[in-house]
């Protein structure tokens, strides 16, 4: 399945989207699908190290963390629901289940939606990933310095 999106400038070949979301979920570079998006946990790499796109543009904000609980809460609710009806354990049997599978299906998901948004982002030139983007403008006429960390 290719989805293309409908590109209004005619220097700027189209991305497919889809392609695009899967690297970013997979936790690949959207660009070349080789390098990794993420240096640390939601940390997004400056660039890829592999293809060398910027990477830094993104502006996922609060929808990755959205979407990770919308997710998980229509996996978890309705089995905590089901097995309540089928089986009525404990209340501490539940809370010893439910509680850690939740919170382990957050820390995977969660960056796999950000990187699913990155790679949407890419795809549809948003924000920084158009080649005409102007970063000056966008920061009021100040460009961010990425940060280097140094191990003392």
């Amino acid at each position: 399945m290719t989805i293309k999106i409908k590109n209004t400038d005619s220097h700027c070949p189209p991305r497919n989207v889809f392609q695009a979301m899967f690297s970013g979920f997979m936790l690949k570079c959207p660009s070349c699908n080789q390098g990794r998006i993420f240096g640390k946990y939601l940390k997004v790499n400056h660039q890829c190290d592999h293809c060398s796109e910027e990477l830094h543009f993104h502006r996922a904000d609060d929808a990755p963390p959205y979407f990770t609980i919308f997710i998980v809460g229509h996996i978890v609710v309705p089995l905590m629901m089901a097995i309540e009806v089928a089986y009525k354990p404990n209340l501490w049997l539940q809370l010893s289940v439910w509680l850690p599978l939740t919170v382990a299906l957050c820390y995977w998901i969660l960056p796999r939606v950000k990187g699913a948004l990155i790679g949407l982002q890419w795809a549809n030139y948003m924000h920084g990933f158009h080649p005409d983007h102007d970063e000056a403008e966008e920061y009021g006429g100040h460009v961010p310095q990425p940060v280097v960390e140094t191990k003392v």
